[in-house]
């Protein structure tokens, strides 16, 4: 079964009308999608400049995505019903507190690629900011693989500041799984202050991945 056959009606009429408007209105270049791997669990981690970077992360990868959002707005069962046909994860706002981190696992366990933003919020600059403690519990923690993504052209279309979408073009390019092996070994019998360094270790290779993918799509 296809990526696409496996998205649910909503996810997929959405999927469509975003690869439209991105190639159309902000001239879109993806580079490297093959990388991810096309069944199981993964996470995708890219830098995080704009409300855009969700969709145009989904919209580049032909298997669904799951995404998260905060728990509070599936209490309103329509809007709740709506998120969950955009395969949307409930997370309270700390995602890497015990509750959001179980739920996290649960998803990578049945196998989804799920979208995370290392660095845990927008870029107030459009620079790359330093990933939060969350993707290194997550990363030992798991099994799953760790896609670097770098986003381009995002800030300038619709950074924090524009109200508006303006029609500038944006790049989005795909990296190499990190596997991570030797830090998950060496994690489960780590005290704390080592698993602390490990997360910092998986927090810096991560960084260093994504900016090794430049704008011509290394």
């Amino acid at each position: 079964m296809s990526g696409v056959s496996r998205m649910e009606p909503i996810y997929r009429v959405s999927w469509r009308f975003c690869r439209l408007v991105f190639r159309v209105y902000f001239r879109w270049q993806v580079d490297h999608a093959d990388r991810v791997p096309a069944e199981g669990g993964v996470i995708l981690a890219p830098n995080h400049a704009s409300y855009l970077d969700p969709p145009l992360v989904g919209a580049a990868l032909t298997r669904p995505v799951s995404y998260l959002a905060r728990r509070s707005l599936f209490r309103f069962p329509p809007l709740g019903w709506l998120l969950r046909q955009y395969r949307c994860i409930p997370v309270d706002r700390d995602a890497a507190a015990p509750a959001g981190l179980r739920t996290l696992l649960e998803h990578l366990h049945a196998g989804e690629a799920v979208l995370l933003f290392p660095e845990g919020t927008r870029s107030p600059d459009g620079g790359l900011r330093p990933a939060q403690v969350g993707l290194g519990l997550l990363v030992v923690r798991s099994e799953a693989p760790v896609v670097p993504i770098r986003i381009f052209g995002t800030y300038e279309a619709m950074s924090r500041h524009h109200r508006w979408p303006r029609p500038r073009p944006v790049r989005v390019v795909f990296g190499e799984p990190l596997r991570f092996e030797a830090q998950r070994r060496e994690a489960r019998d780590a005290d704390r202050a080592r698993l602390k360094a490990l997360y910092q270790e998986i927090a810096r290779i991560w960084e260093d991945a994504v900016r090794r993918l430049g704008p011509n799509g290394v």
